[in-house]
């Protein structure tokens, strides 16, 4: 049913977009003809509008992977560091839910651990709209932030890193195979705000899969029975991809996965001083204005990742068929 609306969605905008230049196109031929040089002048505005419309259309119609009209994960971890580095975790957080918010999707809380003095040790969100999985799955891997520390009273510059995961949601359609003893499941208190209930009953739980060490947790609601039953959904969702990240590593011959994200396998730099840059280690885009980016400015970056990737499975798609 999704997949149905999202075809009838692009068709109508196609539609609209041919009216609209049409539309447009005859507007300008009016105006040259009565000598309207104001009427020009917005007529070549809503060609341009049209025309940066048609440009996020086609970055769009690169989300054509199995699972990227999904629902997602996010999930963020501090590296290194103590406070510097959970401070940064918290900057990623905040940035992915602002992007979210301005793109119209919806952002539910499912898990975090906070940390010792300031932001988070982990937290896992929800990001529920169309292509989600699709436009943040390119934000997979490790960020690195360097700025001068707010909490360092001699005011010395400090480097810090973060982990980015993003996973699809799967709905029932898809089968995945999970036995109840390849599982260990823990309870604990949740943490953070949350009224009175919280920090007094066990009733956040956390599940491990133990032939793959996956380990998922969820302390979004009260009832232990329904945060078990997020956590079982979140981690068919993880196991499902894993299974995508081993198809396209097979095909494309990339290194996706989370095992390998490590801390020398930063994807982008977020540079706050001794000068103002946030560049990306894969694509070469870079940024001037980063605190703009941590506000959730994000698309540039997506779209010239999702580009770069799509480029590279067609090209190696093409040495394979030669």
């Amino acid at each position: 049913m999704r997949e149905r609306t999202t075809l009838a969605n692009q068709i109508e905008g196609v539609q609209r977009i041919e009216s609209e230049v049409e539309g447009t196109l005859e507007l300008v031929e009016l105006a040259e003809i009565e000598g309207d040089e104001s009427l020009v002048q917005d007529a070549v505005q809503t060609l341009r509008a049209i025309a940066e419309d048609v440009r996020k259309r086609e970055i769009e119609s690169l989300l054509s992977g199995e699972a990227d009209s999904n629902d997602c994960y996010v999930e963020v971890n501090a590296g290194a560091g103590g406070t510097e580095a959970q401070d940064w975790a918290e900057m990623l957080l905040r940035m992915y839910t602002r992007w979210a918010e301005q793109h119209g999707y919806k952002v539910t809380f499912i898990e975090g651990s906070e940390g010792e003095q300031a932001g988070i040790k982990s937290a896992t969100i929800q990001v529920s709209g169309p292509n989600a999985y699709g436009w943040l799955k390119t934000e997979a891997g490790v960020h690195r932030l360097v700025r001068i520390s707010p909490f360092d009273a001699a005011a010395r510059r400090q480097t810090s890193f973060a982990s980015v995961w993003v996973y699809p949601v799967v709905d029932d359609s898809i089968e995945i195979d999970i036995n109840d003893s390849d599982l260990r499941v823990d309870t604990f208190r949740a943490s953070g705000a949350g009224g009175q209930h919280v920090n007094k009953t066990d009733s956040a739980i956390r599940i491990t899969h133990i032939p793959t060490g996956i380990v998922v947790a969820c302390q979004t609601d009260r009832s232990q029975h329904r945060n078990r039953a997020k956590a079982m959904e979140m981690l068919r969702a993880r196991m499902y991809e894993a299974e995508l990240q081993k198809r396209e590593a097979a095909a494309a011959q990339t290194e996706a996965s989370k095992t390998d994200i490590g801390w020398g396998h930063q994807i982008r730099s977020y540079v706050l001083a001794p000068y103002q840059l946030v560049k990306d280690l894969r694509t070469g885009v870079e940024k001037g204005n980063p605190g703009a980016v941590l506000d959730g400015a994000l698309d540039d970056f997506m779209s010239a990742s999702l580009a770069q990737s799509v480029g590279a499975t067609r090209s190696e798609a093409s040495a394979s068929a030669q």
